[in-house]
């Protein structure tokens, strides 16, 4: 599984930014501030642990990055509205689908949800790969999930990854939170 999306434990990570950091009231950035930022989430995450599992399994994506994504988009569900939306009502579910670009499939917190993100997940995996052949599996995963919150055509070099994503912190915060889930069971 970890040779064709890479290895999680070789991606280089600088964590969550000071804006990210503080979402809990709290005064974390970097790796710390994106494993508290997790540890908030882990008794929300644990429901949902065996859907990522299978999820994880169907498609080779490593359950802990997809437990992450699902805390950064979502909190777990817990920045959903009423309705399970964020984005001010353009994104659905726990891995915020964006309905401009797809039509959500599943209940927002279904495993045909977190497939159908997943596979967006290994869509921006393939186009990464395809932009920047020479860059490793892990290299190229840290890409897809910037690609994932901004689309691959704002990944422009490694160096940068983040320049043009939410928070300019995306892939290095899910990465960190993916390193705590990682020791946690996903």
């Amino acid at each position: 599984m970890a040779a064709k999306y890479g290895n999680l434990a070789e991606i280089p990570t600088t964590g969550a930014s000071v804006t990210t950091g503080r979402q809990d009231g709290q005064n974390y950035s970097g790796i710390i501030g994106s494993e508290k930022l997790a540890a908030t989430d882990l008794e929300r995450m644990s429901k949902y642990n065996q859907k990522i599992q299978s999820v994880s399994r169907k498609t080779g994506i490593d359950g802990a990055i997809i437990a992450a994504i699902i805390s950064r988009e979502s909190r777990a569900g817990n920045a959903l509205d009423a309705s399970k939306h964020g984005d001010y009502g353009q994104a659905f579910g726990l891995m915020q689908i964006d309905k401009r670009w797809h039509t959500p499939c599943g209940a927002w917190d279904s495993e045909e949800h977190i497939l159908q993100a997943t596979e967006i997940l290994c869509y921006m995996f393939n186009e990464i790969k395809l932009k920047f052949p020479g860059w490793t599996a892990s290299q190229q995963m840290k890409g897809a999930i910037a690609a994932y919150n901004m689309g691959p055509g704002s990944v422009t070099n490694f160096h940068d990854i983040d320049s043009r994503t939410t928070g300019g912190d995306y892939s290095n915060d899910v990465i960190a939170r993916a390193k705590f889930y990682r020791r946690h069971g996903f």
